[in-house]
């Protein structure tokens, strides 16, 4: 591409080079005019050739750095009052020992009353008491994000929910204990797949805002 652009303009320079030499000969104009006439042409074709080069590099840039940060966070961008909110008091939790009872080789460590695997993402994976948020619930969850209610406990009852975080650290410094407005995206059916969790946090129009909340090793 960049041999192409550089080849046509050099083709440019030698053809305004003999355009103006048979144009000196029939008409007669000096010399040093048809110099400074060349000239610029000369400078304003070196000027296009760098703006080309500069644009291509700025494309470059932008592939290799990455995906777009959002000009809004999430909690910015969409209007939740629009959906019905609800009061809960909401804690954090891991598939660890700590939370769950469960080691590394238990065989059930790491999955929700569901079936499907913990995972904080776009969508996280979130406990709730089905009475009153049904498993696979969505939700929106101001300074979480979205979550899917894959999971239930023993102390979650009621308006209580447990958010999934990878480790007891991420738990105390990210979230700790908070009462809070949550919003009902969508309500659930009694259940959830992995094949539905991936479609969520595979949507494409999502993906500005993916890395806002995405923490899972890949």
């Amino acid at each position: 591409m960049m041999l192409k652009i550089i080849r046509r303009l050099l083709m440019s320079i030698l053809f305004i080079l003999a355009f103006g030499t048979t144009y000196l000969a029939v008409s007669g104009v000096e010399a040093k005019d048809l110099s400074n006439w060349v000239n610029e042409n000369h400078e304003n074709s070196l000027k296009q050739l760098g703006l080309t080069l500069k644009s291509i590099q700025q494309k470059k840039a932008e592939s290799m750095s990455g995906p777009v940060k959002p000009s809004k966070s999430l909690e910015e961008a969409f209007d939740w009052k629009q959906y019905p909110a609800h009061k809960v008091t909401a804690t954090g939790y891991t598939a660890g020992p700590e939370s769950t009872g469960k080691h590394p080789d238990d065989p059930q460590y790491g999955l929700t009353y569901s079936g499907v695997k913990v995972k904080r993402d776009l969508y996280s994976t979130v406990a709730a008491d089905p009475s009153v948020f049904p498993i696979g619930t969505i939700l929106f969850i101001p300074d979480y994000g979205y979550g899917v209610v894959a999971d239930t406990g023993s102390a979650i009852k009621g308006s209580r929910l447990d958010l999934y975080y990878e480790t007891v650290k991420d738990v105390y410094s990210n979230w700790g204990k908070k009462t809070l407005d949550v919003y009902v995206i969508k309500k659930g059916n009694g259940s959830v797949t992995e094949a539905e969790l991936l479609k969520l946090n595979e949507n494409k129009s999502m993906q500005v805002f993916r890395n806002q909340y995405k923490t899972v090793k890949e």
